[in-house]
């Protein structure tokens, strides 16, 4: 983001995109969610329901409150109590403020980046424990509902994934295809390591590093790739948008309390505005829909301790669908800015320029890009300096 004068610009085009994707896919969720009525029939006994509240934690927040709790109490408030928009809000000041330092900011760019690979060290620490608690959380949820709760859980899961499909393939292919003239299939392909992954992690965060030098060596000119990469971790969420539709949905059919058009349309509005931040974080999505239900809804915030049985299966598809969109539109936004190179991109997808695996560094090297890369090439470096 150094280069100022292309912030706006670029910045501008990616956020106006991101919200009107994010709507889309708020809006296919409803649509699918209301043709196959997802945990209808399904009643909830008080043993599930108490999980609901300890699981997704206290999120209960008018849109008032939550517009006001975006601005943090103190400078690094946010990151002691785990607040995304705030710790987004503080990151994008001290942000410009180390850009506006210039050189005197670059001792805080080291510091940063020794820092983040300090905490990427500890969640994958903690990953490794993720599938036992989510077997636990699992297990109570069939144990107290039955083999009814397995048919429920399995339908609004295959329902999340084709819809996530389709809205892949369709949506996000179609636009590709005509505004960029390139196949989604070869790009999917092209990113095929970092979708495996994502998918043993169910954390987009994990991919950040090679996407940003991928998206590079296909084409997307840096400046660009370095402003849009990162906002979509944190804007890009289609695939959240579509699992909070869905699975507010199920939880009101499952508890026979079902959402009238206008509180679907108001529980949309909301989720736009409150699901910013949750991409990229695993399980973030859990405590937003317990948000947007505890603000419109409050009777159904106890049906999210269904959910939590089967989140981390459904954590996987809305990583990928979000990194998949975060993709495109770092494409998209490259070809309307004038800064993507087709010839590149087509030689990289056919496999006459593939991406050089060994240029990725690893965690103990240090060393910088070089300032002379040629364009397109990968630079290793590009997720720290980003």
């Amino acid at each position: 983001m150094r280069q100022a004068a292309k912030v706006g610009k670029v910045g501008g085009l990616a956020l106006g995109y991101f919200l009107v994707m994010s709507t889309v896919a708020l809006a296919i969720g409803l649509v699918v969610g209301n043709i196959i009525h997802p945990g209808s029939g399904l009643g909830l006994g008080p043993e599930v329901a108490d999980a609901g509240p300890s699981a997704a934690g206290d999120d209960s927040a008018g849109t008032v409150d939550f517009l006001l709790g975006i601005i943090p109490t103190t400078l690094v408030s946010a990151l002691t109590e785990g607040e995304v928009l705030q710790t987004l809000l503080v990151a994008l000041l001290v942000g410009f403020a180390v850009q506006g330092l210039g050189s005197r900011g670059e001792p805080v760019l080291r510091a940063i980046s020794v820092l983040q690979r300090l905490v990427f060290k500890v969640l994958a620490m903690i990953m490794w424990l993720a599938p036992i608690g989510a077997f636990g959380a699992m297990a109570a949820v069939v144990g107290a509902t039955g083999v009814d709760a397995l048919r429920s859980l399995a339908q609004i899961m295959l329902g999340f994934y084709a819809t996530c499909l389709i809205f892949v393939i369709v949506v996000l292919g179609l636009l590709l295809r005509l505004i960029s003239g390139i196949s989604i299939f070869s790009l999917l392909r092209y990113l095929g390591r970092e979708f495996l992954l994502i998918l043993s992690t169910s954390s987009s965060e994990s991919a950040l590093p090679r996407l940003i030098a991928k998206m590079e060596h296909v084409g997307v000119g840096r400046p660009v790739v370095g402003i849009t990469v990162p906002t979509g971790y944190s804007f890009s969420l289609d695939g959240t948008a579509i699992y909070l539709t869905m699975a507010s949905l199920f939880v009101a059919d499952a508890l026979g309390k079902p959402l009238a058009v206008s509180e679907q349309i108001s529980l949309l509005v909301f989720m736009v505005i409150a699901s910013k931040g949750a991409a990229g974080v695993t399980g973030a999505g859990l405590a937003t829909l317990a948000g947007g239900l505890q603000s419109h809804r409050p009777d159904l915030v106890d049906g999210v301790g269904l959910i939590v049985g089967i989140d981390r299966f459904m954590s996987e598809a809305r990583a990928l669908t979000n990194f998949a969109g975060d993709a495109v539109a770092t494409v998209l936004v490259g070809t309307w800015t004038g800064e993507f190179d087709r010839d590149q991109a087509r030689a990289v997808l056919a496999g006459d320029r593939p991406f050089d695996e060994t240029s990725m560094v690893d965690e103990d090297d240090d060393e910088p890009p070089a300032e002379d890369a040629p364009p397109g090439a990968a630079r290793p470096l590009a997720g720290s300096t980003a």
